[in-house]
């Protein structure tokens, strides 16, 4: 009895043993991709592809998620992460390109300088109690900056892109 005990306990050792080495020398290694996934999203940590962050949504498509969330990266994007997993790029990205860029109506602002935290690209130029104002050319159009402001003088307004390509009735 003791005997069929101890070989029991030494088979489950062994096995054990065996197990460990296969997963370590085995694994897919899920972090090294979402790395190199991570490196080509644009690092804007918006969130407008439903994921907290860039590092987020990359462990996402490392594990099957759609290439096609992420609107500040647009469509060269998708197409890089693509051809790095050997996948095909879904088109157009969802929201990609950005027609429109926050505004803010400086004459309402306050200064309170909530909306320089919110902003994930820095696209929001200003001091505590001085007014605040817009860098177009980093804004994605994400809204974050809108909601923590206590006197709604920001918004949405369309880029100049946008208006080019609008067509009259």
């Amino acid at each position: 009895m003791i005997a069929a005990a101890l070989v029991l306990g030494v088979l489950g050792l062994v096995v054990g043993v065996a197990l460990g080495l296969a997963h370590r020398h085995l694994a897919r290694d899920d972090d090294s991709l979402a790395a190199a996934i991570d490196a080509l999203l644009p690092q804007t940590q918006c969130a407008q592809c439903g994921y907290p962050g860039c590092r987020p949504y990359a462990e996402a498509i490392a594990a099957g998620a759609p290439l096609d969330l992420c609107p500040p990266g647009g469509q060269a994007t998708a197409e890089a992460v693509a051809k790095l997993l050997g996948r095909e790029a879904e088109q157009p990205v969802v929201g990609a390109p950005a027609d429109s860029v926050a505004a803010i109506d400086e004459a309402a602002c306050i200064g309170c300088a909530l909306c320089l935290d919110a902003c994930p690209v820095d696209a929001i130029a200003g001091a505590n109690k001085y007014v605040h104002t817009v860098i177009e050319e980093r804004c994605t159009g994400c809204e974050l900056c809108i909601p923590p402001c206590p006197v709604d003088c920001i918004s949405l307004e369309p880029t100049a892109a946008a208006i080019l390509r609008w067509e009259r009735p």
